[in-house]
């Protein structure tokens, strides 16, 4: 007997529906899943001695929480997490923030759907950066990123005063990533989850596009299918879950969280 040929939307609003019946999500604190997002990068190779920096809008207007600076994405524990202010005084915790994540106020302000974002100067992404390469979309693991990974081609300094958080959060723009020449990227997520999942996707996508093009010029996925794989590749439950998958293998490092 032949089966039905059903279209995709089924295949897709099944998948859907099963997936939030059956992936439910770890609970867990703010803190706590800020601290197992730095060891997530650590362990996906993203630190750069304190260059890094991870942040989470507070429920306190224009503050934000931040990992203690002084300290690298793979000790993190959710003590180690402060509040700051706009002037990036400290409101709660103990010890200063990194001065460099001052352009994340500019990027909050003018994003209110952003509620937490990563930046690193990981090995790969920083290869493109010093080329001054925008990332092309051209795998099916790349396309979390398609049309939402903007590139500022000309380095502002480093990022500790104003004018550099204009400039970067205005290359942002409405997107959920960028590409900072001679620099790094950055993440913009709707959940710390999800910043967290664009940063080793983009790591990984700039790792695939320079191996790739040792064989020649890359062929970006056709726009409509990449459209498609963008949106499913972002589904929250696929987010949340590769989340608390890579929280998993982080148990198995040294120092583990105190959670």
């Amino acid at each position: 007997m032949t089966p039905e040929l059903r279209s995709k939307e089924y295949f897709d609003e099944r998948a859907t529906r099963e997936m939030a019946q059956h992936l439910a999500g770890a609970p867990r604190t703010m803190k706590e899943t800020l601290a197992y997002a730095c060891r997530i990068l650590a362990m996906t190779g993203q630190e750069a001695g304190l260059a890094g920096q991870i942040s989470a809008r507070s429920e306190r207007p224009g503050a934000y929480w931040t990992l203690r600076f002084g300290l690298g994405f793979d000790e993190a524990t959710p003590e180690d997490f402060i509040e700051v202010d706009q002037d990036l005084e400290t409101l709660t915790g103990i010890g200063m923030p990194n001065p460099a994540t001052r352009f994340h106020l500019w990027v909050y302000r003018a994003r209110p759907d952003v509620q937490s974002i990563v930046h690193t100067h990981s090995p790969w992404a920083s290869a493109l950066a010093a080329a001054r390469q925008p990332l092309v979309i051209s795998q099916m693991d790349m396309t979390p990123l398609h049309e939402d990974c903007a590139f500022l081609g000309e380095w502002p300094g480093v990022p500790i005063a104003d004018q550099e958080g204009v400039i970067i959060s205005g290359a942002l723009g409405s997107k959920r990533a960028i590409v900072l020449a001679h620099h790094g990227y950055l993440t913009a997520g709707q959940t710390i989850e999800e910043a967290t999942y664009l940063s080793v996707y983009l790591e990984r996508a700039a790792r695939m596009q320079i191996r790739a093009q040792a064989f020649g010029p890359l062929t970006p996925v056709d726009d409509v299918l990449a459209r498609e794989a963008h949106d499913y590749l972002l589904k929250p439950s696929i987010v949340n879950a590769t989340f608390d998958y890579w929280c998993r293998q982080t148990r198995g490092a040294p120092a583990p969280l105190d959670c």
